[in-house]
């Protein structure tokens, strides 16, 4: 898997932000789709400013959410972005953000070909440890700002039909600076660190650099006998079966 290693690869971070309002005690957001999708937004390695991604109504308003054509335009803008040599990288894209984009958009071929070529961080570290952590954990373990604070992804469907919009753009362009940012500094430092619940730093080798989604699940399943419940991969992947 070392074809894998490659520190002069250009990024292109992707997130999402999704439109439908829900009660504070939802609990799993996936269980009430369809979520729709306000915006989304990327961040190249190579550029400074993020590119913001919406669509609009005819007094060219931002929509409350965007629309399938408009959406399936941005799926191409990552195609080609992948085919320009870009290499994708969220945290979580697998199991969230490409599932949502392949069905809004109804692009669910092209987003599965995007899903097993790119790299999910948190995918990664899943397969190797058996456990998920949080993005702002892993920013504040690699010394780096992390998410805006005072906005959370639960505030900005009700934030965009507000009218906040600045307020959510904001948000998710500063969530693709933090995934871009862990993506290239760990990878600088050949180590994964996070913040732990507890507090305290924990880490380990990544000499073998960021995976590709599909190479990352060919890794060995870690031992997970010391937890109650383990999740299985399939939580993240199983929607590309």
């Amino acid at each position: 898997m070392d074809e894998n290693r490659n520190m002069d690869r250009k990024y292109l971070a992707f997130d999402i932000e999704t439109a439908k309002i829900l009660p504070a005690d939802a609990g799993d957001l996936m269980s009430h789709r369809p979520l729709g999708i306000c915006c989304t937004a990327t961040l190249a390695s190579d550029e400074d400013t993020p590119q913001l991604f919406y669509s609009t109504n005819p007094d060219e308003t931002p929509a409350a959410q965007m629309t399938r054509d408009d959406l399936s335009n941005f799926v191409d803008f990552l195609m080609n972005r992948s085919n320009e040599g870009y290499t994708i990288v969220t945290w979580n894209g697998s199991g969230f953000d490409f599932n949502i984009l392949a069905e809004e958009s109804d692009r669910f071929d092209a987003c599965k070909q995007l899903v097993l070529g790119h790299v999910d961080m948190m995918f990664q570290v899943f397969c190797l440890r058996g456990f998920a952590v949080s993005l702002n954990a892993a920013a504040k373990g690699a010394g780096l700002e992390g998410k805006l604070s005072g906005v959370d992804g639960s505030m900005a469907p009700q934030l965009w039909r507000d009218g906040e919009f600045q307020r959510v753009w904001d948000y998710v362009a500063q969530d693709c600076k933090t995934t871009l940012d862990v993506a290239v500094t760990m990878e600088q430092q050949n180590t994964f660190r996070w913040v732990t619940k507890r507090g305290s730093i924990s880490q380990f080798d990544l000499q073998t650099g960021w995976f590709s989604v599909q190479n990352a699940n060919d890794l060995p399943l870690p031992d997970t006998s010391w937890m109650d419940n383990p999740w299985p991969r399939s939580k993240f992947i199983e929607w590309l079966e």
